[in-house]
């Protein structure tokens, strides 16, 4: 059996810290990354000066599809083409309950600020844009209006589907 030089076992001493610091740094950075995303308070006070309008949403719609339908999908349901990449997932907009809890300063900031794995659009994008943006993303949970149902069926029959 081969004896190893001193040198050699040293180096790969060496090797064995430098992987286990390579792999706690990794936990930690995923960790980091998982955490919360916390909104300041003053952020989260912000009002959107915009009010929501057809030309609003449909201008800012293509800028939309350009720079979050990847991920976030076109109809923002967090199925887009790259959402798979991601941890954490990105965020789903047709979540009614999420998005009645988020305030438009709070969606202003996560726009402008950004966290890995979004970018921030601070710089990219004018202020004027990330608050239409916030008003399209708020149109993913509104809620459609439902047509009412008529039928000619008796009173407590099962209404037929298409």
């Amino acid at each position: 059996m081969a004896t190893l030089s001193p040198q050699n076992l040293k180096v790969r001493k060496s090797l064995f810290v430098l992987l286990l610091l390579v792999i706690a740094g990794a936990i930690l950075y995923t960790v980091y990354q998982n955490r919360p995303w916390t909104v300041p308070v003053e952020a989260k006070q912000l009002k959107n000066p915009l009010q929501p309008s057809d030309a609003v949403l449909q201008s800012i719609r293509p800028l939309y599809l350009d720079k979050c339908g990847s991920c976030h999908g076109n109809t923002g349901k967090a199925d887009g083409h790259d959402a798979s990449l991601y941890d954490p997932k990105p965020t789903n907009f047709t979540d009614a309950a999420r998005m009645s809890s988020a305030t438009d300063g709070e969606l202003f900031y996560k726009i402008s600020q950004g966290r890995k794995p979004m970018p921030s659009f601070k710089k990219r994008l004018t202020e004027n844009q990330r608050w239409q943006l916030v008003l399209f993303l708020r149109s993913f949970a509104a809620s459609p209006a439902r047509p009412p149902t008529t039928s000619n069926a008796a009173p407590g029959a099962p209404i037929p589907r298409p």
